[in-house]
């Protein structure tokens, strides 16, 4: 089992839906987040003030897979998140040592679906 951790740029989180949507995946947790990398941020004026801005707005996916699905979340988030430009965000996989289903205490690959 595995826990599929990406970053993304927020516009493109519709299109990377409907390509998990197209491969079956339904189950994911999304979350807004602010983070930097190599985009760096950019500079702003404020009220005659330059402001720097190095965090940026970005969604984090999670998604909790057997391990017979990784290579096609990843696959899927990369074409869906795809704008060429820096920036266009970073998956992360580790393992999941267990997943338990709270209502029916179901573990495992069955908890995950």
């Amino acid at each position: 089992m595995k826990l599929i951790i990406a970053y993304i740029q927020p516009f493109k989180l519709n299109d990377v839906k409907q390509k998990l949507f197209e491969h079956k995946i339904f189950k994911m947790s999304v979350t807004n987040s602010l983070g930097c990398g190599q985009q760096m941020g950019y500079t702003e004026q404020f009220r005659g003030v330059d402001i720097e801005v190095n965090l940026l707005k970005k969604i984090r996916l999670e998604i909790a897979v057997n391990d017979e699905f990784e290579d096609v979340v990843i696959d899927t988030i990369c074409e869906g998140a795809y704008t060429g430009e820096i920036g266009d965000g970073k998956i992360f996989v580790l393992e999941l040592k267990d997943c338990v289903r709270i209502r029916t205490r179901e573990k495992g690959k069955v908890a995950i679906g």
